[in-house]
């Protein structure tokens, strides 16, 4: 949950290696899609992006690359296949040995920020090396100004250090997510986590939060996983004794692995032990559709990006 000026506890209080395989169609605006090649036409592409099938111009179509490296069948208006798009996020599915709270703070401590706007304060973590994180939307709802602070350990210290070029890149009010980028000309390349399985947890396994709960900063906190199935609004959450707390918003719930299982984002206001994290294949699902997501300022809190209807078509009238 979101640690901010004046806040009013509801009953539920919000607490501020490898990709799946698939398509890639880089359009010539900079954006991208990614899915499942269905048909290819002469003029179009027919692609599957899970939550509906697009009809793509190939006049809009700069690129197409598949992740899993085998390139589809092509023709000569579209550009030869170059499979140049390095990994958005790193996941692993396998089961890991279980390592000490300990040892995986140390190691991935680094990953985890705080994001600041001027009314409050909440959590996140690096998805990758080039500054994309993410955090809560209800963190940044509503907000132009932000700021990422970032704790770069050198010589066994950790320096902060304040990144306000931020941008928002893409949003799901719906399931409480937002997607961030620090550009910043002096950002260097960051820590980043890797994203696991919140399938493969059983109820009962151990888990850890990392976060700013009530602005203390770098705070760890254990539990175990009280239910991988709480239903809450309409939605299933991972259900967590680990302490949740305002501030924790956007921050991640890591298993023994040290791989992110959850987002934390809510708490039972009058209890102990009871918080909520978003499981981590919501999150997976966002980034790998992350363009029909993607934030616009005419529309900041449009959790859906729309595209542009065809244009009317002109009829050809003959005057003798």
């Amino acid at each position: 949950m979101s640690f901010k000026k004046n806040l009013v506890l509801p009953v539920v209080l919000f607490c501020g290696l490898g990709v799946v395989s698939a398509d890639v169609i880089q359009l010539k605006d900079q954006a991208a899609l990614t899915g499942k090649i269905l048909a290819e036409k002469s003029d179009s592409i027919v692609v599957d992006v899970g939550y509906t099938v697009l009809v793509v111009p190939r006049s809009a179509i700069s690129n197409i690359s598949k992740l899993n490296g085998k390139a589809p069948a092509t023709t000569s208006t579209v550009s030869p296949l170059l499979n140049t798009l390095p990994q958005f996020y790193y996941s692993d599915t396998r089961a890991a040995a279980p390592r000490d709270v300990s040892s995986l703070v140390k190691q991935i401590g680094e990953a985890v920020v705080q994001v600041r706007t001027p009314e409050g304060l909440g959590s996140g973590f690096f998805l990758n090396a080039d500054g994309y994180l993410i955090t809560n939307f209800h963190v940044i709802e509503g907000e132009t100004e932000i700021s990422v602070e970032v704790y770069h350990q050198h010589d066994g210290q950790l320096d902060r250090e304040t990144y306000k070029q931020v941008k928002i890149i893409a949003i799901n009010k719906f399931h409480d997510l937002a997607l961030l980028h620090i550009e910043d000309k002096n950002a260097p390349q960051f820590k980043y986590v890797t994203l696991g399985s919140s399938d493969a947890l059983s109820v009962g396994d151990s888990v850890f939060a990392i976060g700013s709960p009530l602005g203390l900063e770098r705070t760890v906190t254990s539990g175990i996983l009280s239910t991988k199935t709480r239903e809450l609004e309409g939605d299933l959450y991972l259900q967590t004794s680990t302490q949740i707390n305002p501030g924790n918003s956007g921050g991640p719930l890591f298993n023994l692995a040290g791989e992110v299982v959850g987002v934390t984002n809510m708490k039972i206001t009058f209890g102990e032990g009871l918080g909520f994290a978003i499981p981590v294949e919501l999150v997976k699902n966002f980034l790998d559709h992350r363009d029909a997501f993607a934030y616009s300022a005419d529309n900041p809190n449009n959790p859906y990006r729309y595209l542009d209807p065809p244009g009317r078509t002109k009829l050809k009238t003959d005057v003798k």
